[in-house]
């Protein structure tokens, strides 16, 4: 069991009071290199178009999910991953944390 697996329900909670459509984990965080001193990498999309309001939905996800999970989050916009081998890392690792779709990354 991982980290977010004994979270799992903090963290749908989270997801659902801010937006989002999708939360994945990649990285070490699947995989047995996860240790003690390890970030969390995950991609997310929030379902909001108000720039302001995403802005907000999206720190206060990053915020509580590292005050939950008492590690750092490096958090990226799904809608933002332009490189193609950072795309294709992600696409192979990935895990679906919340959400309907386990889609490849748009």
């Amino acid at each position: 069991m991982n980290i977010l697996t004994q979270h799992i329900d903090q963290i749908n909670k989270l997801c659902e009071s801010n937006s989002v459509r999708n939360l994945f984990s990649f990285g070490s965080v699947n995989s047995n290199k996860f240790t003690i001193k390890s970030d969390i990498d995950l991609v997310v999309e929030i379902d909001d178009n108000d720039p302001i309001s995403y802005a907000e939905k999206y720190f206060n996800l990053k915020f509580k999910l590292e005050e939950l999970l008492h590690r750092r989050i490096d958090l990226l916009e799904q809608k933002a991953i332009r490189n193609r081998f950072l795309k294709s890392e992600i696409d192979r690792t990935k895990v679906i944390v919340y959400g309907k779709s386990n889609a490849d990354l748009a």
